[in-house]
């Protein structure tokens, strides 16, 4: 259980500096002459990118394996047999496609509302 949690916060760290690579993004940035207030261009926008990124991450990941643990927790607690138990992460996928869902639903219904340029 423990290689478990250890292996979901390692995978969450490497997912979120594949999806928000902050070398690139403070290039983004310094060739859109965008900057963070308060932070230089360049070099020490990308440290301050990468701070902020390793703590919103160690959130995340914290979060995501109290997710997918809680369920193996309560099956040994409430000593139901394990044919039942459902998986952490097919807890988050089944949760990730429920918010799409409704996103996507909520798109569609402000879309028809919408009567267009000239109220046509």
């Amino acid at each position: 259980m423990i290689v478990y949690v250890v292996l979901i916060i390692a995978f969450t760290y490497f997912y979120a500096f594949v999806q928000v690579n902050p070398e690139k993004m403070a290039d983004n940035l310094k060739k859109q002459g965008s900057y963070v207030p308060g932070i230089r261009p360049g070099e020490q926008t990308k440290k301050y990118i990468t701070r902020v990124l390793y703590r919103l991450t160690f959130v995340g990941s914290i979060f995501l394996a109290v997710i997918a643990i809680l369920p193996i927790i309560a099956t040994k607690v409430m000593s139901l047999p394990q044919s039942i138990q459902v998986g952490g992460t097919s807890l988050l996928i089944v949760i990730g496609v429920a918010i799409e869902t409704m996103k996507s639903l909520e798109a569609q219904v402000s879309q028809k509302d919408y009567r267009g340029f000239g109220g046509r």
